[in-house]
């Protein structure tokens, strides 16, 4: 069975294979990082396995969750990868930087994270109704799986009596997500542009991105050079991450991937 998990480089293939007796490793040097961990299957246990060649600026925060699981695994060489991740976290400094590199500092030094508890949470379905449209956007997480509601499906819930909203508002099922809108995934646009090393392409996106429309406007351009919406999706994709990990921090959770500890 394969399957792709999120990766730290679109462009690097991950896998999910099964096995008997998985065996958690992480492997690191200055070419290449190699991390297996244990997840949950529907017939058992299954392994992920990712691969990157170094530790990617464009995938931080994807690929920590997985180190953060290999350190709650003890997986061999965890610590190595921690260490090179926190100080890769340290200096870029986006936010949501800060709260994964203190969890890993956390699990080095301890062996678990202070105040915060677990969640398996998609950060990038979390990072979809913090961002997305205010009338649509907004919703919740199951506190018990992990599992995203977006506004219209607990509408949709509760129009068919599926639910009662006192049982909507059980604090301790529900963590409720207000949307933020989509200042933030601006101001991404912006410090994607002066990133651009090529003036006319960055001239062009300049103008995309003026009045209303600039999301469509400036995907639009950027569909001309392939190279350049790839790096955006990654870009993207790395500062809403950060950006859903810094709230679920401040709400009490971190992102849990895998199994703990046998």
């Amino acid at each position: 069975m394969s399957k792709r998990q999120p990766g730290c480089d679109p462009k690097v293939p991950d896998s999910v294979t099964h096995a008997e007796n998985p065996v958690e490793e992480l492997r690191t040097d200055r070419r290449r990082i190699s991390l297996r961990v244990k997840v949950p299957a529907e017939d058992g246990t299954a392994v992920v396995e990712m691969m990157s060649p170094g530790v990617p600026e464009n995938g931080l925060q994807a690929f920590g969750d997985w180190v953060l699981a290999a350190l709650e695994q003890h997986a061999d060489g965890a610590a190595e990868a921690a260490r090179l991740m926190i100080a890769a976290l340290r200096e870029r400094d986006w936010e949501g930087d800060d709260a994964l590199a203190d969890q890993l500092d956390a699990l080095l030094e301890g062996g678990a994270i202070p105040d915060l508890r677990p969640l398996p949470v998609d950060l990038d379905e979390l990072a979809g109704i913090l961002e997305g449209d205010p009338m649509y956007g907004g919703g919740r997480v199951d506190l018990a799986t992990g599992e995203i509601w977006p506004a219209p499906a607990i509408d949709y819930a509760r129009e068919i009596g599926q639910e009662d909203e006192d049982e909507s508002d059980d604090p301790d099922k529900w963590l409720w997500v207000h949307c933020e809108g989509s200042r933030d995934g601006y101001r991404d646009m912006e410090l994607f542009i002066g990133t651009v090393r090529d003036p006319g392409r960055a001239d062009r996106m300049e103008i995309a991105i003026s009045g209303r429309g600039a999301f469509r406007r400036f995907k639009d351009v950027l569909v001309r050079w392939p190279g350049e919406l790839d790096r955006w999706y990654a870009f993207s994709a790395e500062r809403q991450h950060g950006r859903a990990r810094a709230w679920l921090a401040g709400a009490g959770y971190y992102v849990r991937k895998g199994l703990p500890p046998s």
